[in-house]
């Protein structure tokens, strides 16, 4: 997990483990109720502390979000960059799937992106820690395996993204089945087979 700054607005070093525990309380929190639901008095009593104790970390319960999202986002990010397009597809389909497959952060994901198209501030902090990591992880590696000349120059990276992406999703939110190894490794022989088929219409 990633580590949230323990140091308060004022002079005061806040204790890490307290900052921990309210963290992993709040995810509980986001995943049951949603953001809409959330409240600060409610993160308090899952976390078994006081109100205080939350508002001397965050001034509200969107900044409190906005470090969740990054606490979040810190294990979902695929590394890439093995050099090889056959490893880094499926490392990026495994990562792809494993974020799908886990409950509460679906859940959060997919709570939390409803609530960034009414939330601008939600939607910066999503989109910066998510949705671009993702992206230039994924155009790294193409990038890559474009200069290596596994892939055509022309390479659409919008279509390849959403290839990469896509199988994956749709099986897992559309149909409910899971992804198990097998799945991922016919996936990614698939997705390899047709990225260079990814072309730029123009």
């Amino acid at each position: 997990m990633a580590e949230i700054n323990s140091r308060g607005r004022g002079a005061a070093v806040l204790r890490q483990t307290v900052t921990d525990t309210i963290v992993a309380a709040a995810v509980a929190e986001l995943a049951e109720t949603g953001y809409a639901g959330m409240s600060m008095g409610a993160v308090a009593r899952r976390a078994g502390t006081g109100k205080a104790a939350l508002y001397r970390r965050w001034p509200s319960k969107e900044a409190m979000v906005v470090d969740l999202i990054e606490v979040i986002a810190s294990r979902q990010v695929p590394a890439g960059g093995a050099g090889d397009l056959s490893s880094d597809v499926r490392a990026y389909v495994r990562a792809v799937a494993d974020t799908l497959s886990d409950p509460v952060v679906m859940r959060i994901v997919l709570d939390l992106t409803a609530e960034a198209a009414r939330n601008p501030g939600l939607s910066t902090a999503f989109d910066t820690a998510i949705r671009q990591p993702r992206r230039l992880a994924c155009e790294r590696f193409l990038r890559s395996a474009v200069e290596r000349g596994q892939l055509p120059a022309d390479l659409s990276l919008d279509l390849a993204l959403d290839l990469l992406v896509g199988l994956t999703q749709w099986r897992v939110l559309n149909t409910g089945r899971t992804v198990d190894d097998s799945y991922v490794e016919a996936t990614s022989k698939l997705i390899i087979q047709a990225l260079p088929l990814c072309l730029d219409a123009g």
